[in-house]
């Protein structure tokens, strides 16, 4: 019976620091040592911060979290799990849902929306459109997303789902698809209510994936002011005008959420995200955002460990039309570090062995644990990089008469 089982293989080499873009090639890229596995439960990861000789700033806020998009890892937290209310960061759902409708072509950006009662009437932070008129989905994004207008995310929301309860559904079935798990939604403005709650890990994870699926709407975000009516309005972020590598993402506040802010920065080709929530006035979550902002990039590094050319494991196969195969993601493997730290991330796998043909591409075989002063940072899947045939009948015996000696 196969059985997951180690086998040591030549220690890891080096890896070397590359910038945080997915088109950088693996450099150095170490072997896997397979030898016992390291235990690392859900949510059991060390982060990168806690073995950073340079602690993170102290920040005045209810919660808050810093993390690297490219690896995914959160670099370093406060009360990340603790549930807050999002207030206006609702709006980062509220926005992907629409931005799915737009590439699912559901929408148009030039198709207009009629303003309902429920829409013109939302209190709050508005837009300013009228009842009964006819306003275009371009138009309703930058009220959304600039000037955080609650009639303007109702519009578009009942041109999605046809209701905003319908489009909280949606909302909610997002949330759960890409590990939200503390997070619920009971309207798409963010207006206070009881049932309407997250938590800065769940934040970091939204801003994460909306970034990486919806690149080309992210311009909606950089927007410093937008008019309409004749209303301009400007982007509350302060941090559009403070620093220039800061391209979104979206502000929040209500009286009993306080001040919140999660922002995005990309520099020297990486990218960092940073959620700050509950803080007591606008220049507090400015400058604590940008406080975290410098401190994840000038302390840590992003290194791609691992790709498809590159894996983590050549792994011996049974009986099969080859002899070894790759282990590995099918996307490649970045982890977020201190700075200078790169050279000693040590990667540990466990796999299935023996791995016996035929093997189908993206099978899941085991895992690796990549770990960095004995504390485990990150764990990846193990899958089949290319689909390992059977051999012939009689490479199938010589293969089954080794094994009986292995």
């Amino acid at each position: 019976m196969a059985q997951k089982s180690p086998a040591a293989v030549a220690p890891p080499a080096a890896p070397v620091a590359a910038p945080a873009s997915a088109s950088a090639p693996a450099a150095s890229a170490p072997t896997a040592s397979v030898l016992a596995p390291v235990a690392a439960p859900a949510g059991t990861l060390a982060m990168a911060g806690d073995l950073s000789s340079v602690p993170a700033p102290a920040i005045e806020a209810k919660a808050w979290l810093v993390l690297d998009a490219t690896s995914g890892q959160i670099i370093a937290a406060s009360n990340p799990d603790e549930k807050i209310e999002p207030a206006s960061l609702t709006k980062l759902m509220s926005a992907d849902i629409v931005f799915d409708a737009l590439d699912n072509k559901r929408l148009t950006l030039d198709q207009t929306v009629n303003i309902s009662t429920k829409a013109w009437k939302t209190e709050g932070s508005r837009m300013f459109v009228k009842l009964n008129t006819q306003v275009s989905v371009d138009d309703l994004l930058q009220g959304l997303v600039v000037q955080s207008g609650n009639d303007a995310t109702v519009a578009l929301a009942e041109a999605v789902a046809g209701s905003e309860s319908a489009f909280v559904a949606l909302m909610n079935q997002e949330a759960a698809r890409i590990g939200m798990k503390d997070t619920h939604f009971a309207n798409s403005t963010g207006l206070p209510d009881p049932n309407h709650y997250t938590t800065v890990r769940d934040l970091g994870i939204l801003a994460n994936s909306l970034l990486h699926k919806h690149p080309q709407y992210m311009r909606y975000y950089k927007e410093k002011e937008f008019t309409y009516n004749k209303i301009k309005q400007l982007n509350r972020n302060r941090l559009l005008w403070t620093d220039p590598t800061v391209d979104g993402l979206k502000t929040g506040h209500t009286q009993s959420a306080g001040y919140c802010l999660v922002a995005s920065a990309i520099r020297n080709d990486r990218r960092v995200v940073a959620v700050v929530v509950g803080t007591a006035s606008n220049s507090a979550r400015t400058e604590s955002t940008l406080k975290l902002l410098n401190w994840g990039f000038q302390n840590f590094d992003t290194i791609k460990l691992f790709d498809t050319q590159h894996p983590a494991v050549q792994a011996k196969v049974w009986e099969g039309q080859a002899e070894t195969v790759g282990l590995g993601e099918m996307q490649p493997i970045w982890i977020t570090v201190p700075r200078g730290k790169g050279p000693e991330v040590k990667p540990v796998a466990q796999y299935t062995q023996p791995l016996i043909a035929p093997l189908k591409k993206g099978a899941k075989v085991g895992t690796v644990s990549l770990s960095l002063g004995g504390k485990v940072l990150r764990q990846d899947s193990l899958l089949v990089l290319n689909a390992v045939p059977e051999a012939g009948f009689f490479g199938r015996v010589y293969d089954k008469i080794r094994l009986m000696f292995h």
